[in-house]
């Protein structure tokens, strides 16, 4: 290195090799400093982070169904053997059970079995605690002693209607479960196994 410097500078600055050495170190270190910064200052891509499309919506959890037009309040005739019988407005979509506690419950050691509790209850119509079933036509053919509740009477009573035997009778009791009891004699035709005919016979028995 020294060789190469001019011979007036050599001569001037009285180089050593040992200074020109620790020159050169000073210059290399300078130079890769330089490059160094000069790298880290040139602007570099920026990655956009990735966009996360939003969850979809939860679906709505399943509503009751909506009761139909002009739907309201039921007014329910609890009598019999019940606290505090009389008239009951309930909910509609109300069951036998609700009307009972409505009416502060059935007297103790009164005997419910042939009530069914979970019936849904139908606006006007009376729910009787206690009392005796209404009998059942006098005989196939024979005549009626009045006409019997689709929504109140036992498969036995319903086996005793002119044309009913006891499968046709389960499944009127069947139908009525179903749909909440029989809002109108009508609706006897769409019970499996009950015709025109049949239900022209059946329905001056019978009631809702």
């Amino acid at each position: 290195m020294r060789e190469r410097l001019p011979l007036w500078l050599q001569t001037r600055c009285g180089v050593e090799p040992r200074t020109v050495a620790a020159v050169s170190v000073v210059l290399v270190v300078a130079v890769g400093f330089a490059a160094q910064q000069y790298r880290a200052a040139r602007p570099r891509p920026v990655t956009a982070p990735a966009v996360v499309a939003p969850a979809a919506d939860a679906q709505p959890a399943p509503t009751a169904a909506r009761a139909g037009p002009g739907a309201g309040p039921i007014l329910v005739d609890v009598s019999g053997k019940v606290r505090d019988p009389g008239v009951r407005k309930l909910p509609p979509g109300s069951r036998v059970d609700d009307a009972l506690a409505a009416a502060g419950g059935v007297r103790p050691g009164t005997d419910t079995t042939g009530l069914n509790r979970a019936r849904v209850l139908m606006d006007g119509e009376q729910v009787l605690v206690g009392a005796p079933a209404p009998p059942p036509p006098t005989g196939r053919g024979g005549a009626a002693s009045g006409p019997l509740s689709l929504g109140t009477a036992t498969a036995e009573q319903l086996d005793g209607l002119p044309g009913v035997g006891p499968v046709l009778a389960q499944h009127i009791v069947d139908f009525r479960t179903v749909r909440g009891g029989f809002r109108s004699v009508e609706e006897l035709r769409q019970v499996n196994g009950i015709g025109e005919r049949r239900f022209a016979d059946l329905r001056e028995l019978v009631r809702p």
